[in-house]
């Protein structure tokens, strides 16, 4: 079988390493599965997804000049948007006005300054610093 970009393929996971997990696919070859395409999600451990001989979906996302496969198991899950960019924040900040944006955007600035004036106040034994 003849492994192309773009093509989904089903192949066993022959090792796991803390960047990412290595697949054995039809025909002896191995690619690995970075540990930015196991999930959708956040993944800390690939090993909290996958284990060494699991049979896993893959897409075959890239084959570089020497032969490297790159494999992705979130992109082989028909319901994946390529379009997306698994951004949460990006996705609620793009949705709010360009009000609610800066009026957020005040609200935190103005509560980091305070945390740094009430910090900056402390050490240099102004208001509020216990006298000895």
């Amino acid at each position: 079988m003849s492994i192309a970009v773009g093509t989904v393929v089903e192949g066993v996971v022959s090792g796991i390493t803390k960047f990412g997990a290595f697949v054995e696919l039809p025909g002896g070859l191995t690619g690995l599965v970075h540990i930015s395409e196991v999930a959708d999600t956040y993944v800390k451990d690939v090993k909290d997804f996958i284990k060494e001989k699991d049979r896993v979906k893959v897409k075959v996302i890239n084959i570089d000049e020497n032969g490297k496969i790159g494999l992705s198991i979130k992109r082989a899950d028909p319901n994946y948007d390529e379009n997306r960019r698994g951004h949460r924040r990006g996705r609620a900040a793009a949705s709010a006005s360009f009000e609610d944006k800066l009026a957020r955007f005040l609200k935190e600035s103005d509560e980091r300054l305070q945390d740094l004036k009430r910090h900056t106040e402390a050490k240099r034994g102004g208001r509020g610093a216990r006298g000895f």
